[in-house]
């Protein structure tokens, strides 16, 4: 089977660290074109590439059959709907656009057009939420009550970064809640209603720095927060049931490995350490609980297996249209100080 063409748009810092990397390993995607408006980085990894100075351009030569796009969110859906319309598959990092509509409207022309689009949510190939995957189809905390999950970092001054400017689709909310809110309803499914408190905690900040949903549930509370003004050392994860408990620290081990450089290859990819393992609170014992692989390139590989075999799709459209209308819901939620429910925003 021929390779499938695949083309980066955007070559900085996720798309250098991550995608390209996973790209780049996929046996079934060949990396040949990159958009880069002002450098040649990608040259310097990836010989073989071609570079386009913009996305019109790498359009206009047709050489490529799937357009991955790490561009500002701003662009996402513009640049998804024009790659669409040329007739290629695509792959939008989260989140796929500002708002449901816009993601309804890019579901619709996939559809028409029988093309693939997907929206890059590797977190669900973290280990530690894999892990807790497993402990809820085994049942071995019993009936869940709580899960809790937290994104904090401590980053007290302000960067030079689109993400911290006054521009479309910038803050944390946007960045790590898209994340968590799509791990909570890949576990949970919808939620009945939503509560949030959204806020600028820095000093001078222009973007959101701070979020702290609660998606409610039939005898669950889901919690969702991230700060950038957190210090202090926090559960990653929290899961309480009435036969016991899990809580974890610490990120997955891939994304310090990407950060590295390392390219995501070899047995021990995405595999933690046992002094990293989480804890299992159980009512006669307490022991560590094994972190489940991690690993990110099975989001590749499925995107690949969706074009050439007709697969079903790891991340789906009305998932990310989901996680977009809860989105929606905690903007409105902390704007009027109200929970927001299902039915007012018809997810």
């Amino acid at each position: 089977m021929n390779k499938i063409k695949t083309a980066l748009v955007g070559f900085g810092s996720v798309g250098e660290k991550m995608h390209a990397p996973l790209i780049s390993v996929c046996k079934d995607l060949e990396l040949v074109a990159v958009v880069e408006r002002s450098q040649e980085k990608s040259k310097g990894k990836y010989p073989q590439v071609q570079i386009f100075k913009t996305f019109e351009a790498l359009l206009a030569s047709d050489s490529v059959d799937l357009i991955v796009i790490v561009t500002p969110n701003e662009f996402h859906f513009e640049q998804a709907k024009t790659a669409l319309e040329h007739g290629k598959h695509v792959v939008v990092d989260k989140p796929v656009t500002l708002n449901s509509a816009q993601a309804i409207e890019l579901d619709n022309l996939a559809k028409e057009r029988n093309l693939v689009l997907s929206v890059f949510q590797n977190r669900r190939w973290d280990g530690d939420f894999r892990t807790i995957q497993k402990l809820l189809k085994e049942k071995t905390l019993g009936q869940i009550v709580h899960f809790e999950s937290h994104f904090d970092r401590f980053r007290p001054n302000i960067v030079d970064n689109w993400r911290e400017k006054d521009v479309p689709g910038n803050g944390i909310t946007y960045d790590l809640g898209t994340h968590l809110v799509d791990q909570t309803i890949l576990l949970l499914g919808k939620p009945k209603w939503v509560y949030a408190e959204i806020l600028k905690q820095r000093k001078g900040a222009m973007a959101d720095d701070f979020f702290d949903i609660t998606l409610m549930y039939e005898g669950i509370k889901a919690r969702v927060t991230a700060s950038v003004m957190m210090n202090a050392v926090l559960p990653k994860f929290l899961v309480l049931g009435d036969k016991g408990s899990y809580s974890k620290y610490g990120l997955d081990v891939q994304e310090k490995a990407f950060k590295a450089g390392q390219l995501p290859e070899g047995e021990d990819w995405g595999m933690e350490q046992p002094e990293a393992w989480g804890t299992l609170f159980l009512e006669e014992e307490t022991v560590p609980m094994p972190t489940e692989r991690g690993d990110y390139r099975h989001f590749y590989q499925n995107v690949a297996d969706a074009i050439s075999k007709g697969s079903p799709l790891s991340v789906k459209m009305e998932e990310a249209i989901l996680v977009l209308k809860i989105l929606e819901a905690a903007f409105l939620s902390n704007t009027g100080g109200r929970r927001v429910s299902q039915e007012e925003m018809n997810w």
